[in-house]
């Protein structure tokens, strides 16, 4: 049986994902708390690629603009955050990636990161796509929630019209009543003939939207069964957002990886992406 046909290979800062490459990882925070903190983790992520081989993204948002409440963190806005960024890439030699979310913020923050992030619940907004693109950066595109994998095709097509960039589709769940997120993993392979990389966010796919009354809650321990059944079915990339306390993070408390668990999980995926790709050697053409 044949596999889905490899992906593109999109250049993001320093590295390449995609293609016949290992499987990448992008990992950082959900927002940035502060600097001390953001160059601890990306420290962590940094040693993390050097050790397990594997190319590295370092993802913080500067603003979480998607919050329930009006009490809720969301971080140190464009300027600061864009500042934090920049110092994690001098200190680390990382590629950064981040998210906008108005149009406006895109060609601002393509001054300092590798890759722009476009939000799974604006990932409709066509001024918002066509204005990232048009950066010339690579995208990382979220699926929404509340789509199907196939409906992404035209989205990719309006980033790839407006951009020389390319384009990362990422897989964070599937709205399934209510707070509930299920991760179809047929949708990976349905992604994977757009013919860019597909990544796994992980720990996104675990959250229980507005399960925690005025924010999102989580079930944290699902994020390693979900992330080694992504790897059997075949991504290019896991997206992780790992925190030194995550009970102590600006955001997303309930669903970033302690950065401590790191290092396990790396073992299982790659383990499981490694046996994928001798079997998928081995078989039949």
């Amino acid at each position: 049986m044949s596999e889905y046909p490899v992906a593109r290979v999109v250049r993001v800062g320093s590295v390449e994902v995609g293609g016949d490459g290992p499987l990448a990882l992008i990992a950082g925070p959900c927002v940035i708390d502060d600097r001390e903190t953001a160059l601890v983790i990306a420290r962590a992520v940094a040693r993390a690629g050097q050790e397990y081989h594997i190319p590295v993204v370092f993802k913080a948002s500067f603003d979480k603009a998607n919050r329930m409440s009006l009490d809720s963190s969301r971080g140190p806005g464009l300027e600061e955050g864009l500042r934090i960024l920049e110092a994690v890439k001098a200190e680390t030699g990382l590629a950064v990636d981040t998210d906008v979310h108005e149009p406006w913020q895109a060609e601002r923050a393509a001054e300092v990161v590798d890759m722009l992030q476009i939000p799974a619940l604006l990932c409709r907004q066509t001024d918002l796509v066509v204005a990232a693109a048009q950066t010339g950066k690579p995208l990382l595109i979220k699926k929404g929630q509340f789509m199907a994998p196939e409906d992404m095709a035209p989205i990719v097509a309006k980033a790839t019209a407006s951009g020389r960039g390319g384009v990362l589709v990422a897989e964070r769940g599937t709205t399934f009543g209510y707070h509930r997120l299920v991760v179809d993993m047929r949708g990976l392979a349905a992604m994977r003939k757009l013919g860019w990389p597909v990544v796994f966010d992980a720990t996104h796919s675990v959250q229980l939207p507005g399960g925690a009354g005025a924010a999102s809650g989580g079930e944290r321990e699902f994020i390693a069964p979900l992330a080694r059944a992504a790897a059997g079915a075949g991504i290019d990339a896991l997206f992780l957002e790992v925190h030194p306390e995550p009970a102590q993070a600006g955001s997303d408390r309930e669903t970033q990886l302690p950065l401590s668990d790191l290092p396990a999980l790396l073992t299982q995926v790659l383990a499981v992406d490694a046996a994928r790709r001798a079997a998928m050697e081995g078989a039949p053409k």
